[in-house]
């Protein structure tokens, strides 16, 4: 029985057809072969950014006037320091550090006086149902409410965010039910999005302060992205509180009121 004549330089049998073409390539003319097929496809992908559809345009009532951006207050307005915080309520480093850290910084240096806390909604525009929540928990708000719902959507982030549902408002209901808001009135505001122009007016004091991710924090006037460890926040909050005024007596209680300006 015949066998197979195998090359000895080990390049399959003997007698095998060999691309005539093929033979003479060099290692150049092979790389720029590879250059070429690298080029068409990022081209196609160029063509497909530029092609693929929009998102939609968010309906807005023109006859909504134009808001200043004053942020959610927590704690004592007098507090000598202020810890600004940046962030977007579907962003999960965002929830982490709001129901990993944020419970030791209220507990330890917001009830105690040394610090109160100015949160800024920052709505990025990767994540589709963070638009919703900053409306669910402004409307919240109104009925004194905001740290309640503020503290219900991080923790339920993975039941509303864009990965988990397309309609969001249904999830955020829920939790106005458990806070015992009324319902009727929170439905109503969160439809009308009354509040559009604050949420606009927070994300615009974002960008104009250079903010680039969330979280982001500004302590003592130094601007520090990136979710920090309650360690470093105290250090912060020290630091900043050696050149502070001295702080008035008394703790104070939650609340949304106040100024822009408040931390930088």
């Amino acid at each position: 029985m015949a066998q197979k004549r195998v090359d000895p330089r080990g390049r399959g049998r003997v007698g095998a057809k060999v691309n005539p073409k093929a033979r003479g390539r060099s290692p150049l003319a092979r790389f720029y072969g590879i250059l070429a097929v690298v080029g068409i496809a990022g081209i196609a992908g160029i063509a497909y950014l530029a092609t693929r559809p929009k998102a939609s345009a968010r309906a807005v009532d023109p006859n909504l006037p134009p808001a200043e951006a004053k942020g959610y207050l927590l704690g004592n307005p007098a507090a000598p320091v202020t810890i600004t915080e940046f962030a977007d309520f579907e962003c999960p480093a965002c929830g982490n550090f709001a129901t990993i850290t944020e419970p030791d910084v209220r507990e330890r240096l917001v009830n105690t006086g040394q610090a109160n806390v100015r949160f800024y909604d920052f709505p990025l525009e990767i994540h589709k149902n963070t638009w919703q929540a900053s409306h669910a928990a402004a409307c919240a708000n109104d009925q004194g409410k905001f740290w309640e719902m503020h503290d219900r959507l991080f923790a339920g982030q993975h039941e509303w965010n864009g990965e988990a549902t397309g309609n969001p408002t249904k999830v955020h209901r829920g939790y106005a039910q458990q806070l015992g808001l009324d319902v009727a009135k929170w439905e109503a505001c969160v439809e009308s999005e009354v509040h559009q122009p604050e949420i606009a007016a927070n994300l615009a004091e974002a960008i104009r302060l250079g903010v680039q991710s969330t979280p982001t924090f500004i302590i003592g006037g130094k601007m520090v992205p990136g979710s920090l460890p309650y360690d470093e926040i105290a250090r912060m909050v020290a630091e900043a509180a050696k050149t502070a005024p001295r702080p008035a007596t008394g703790t104070g209680t939650a609340t949304s009121a106040g100024t822009a300006t408040a931390g930088r």
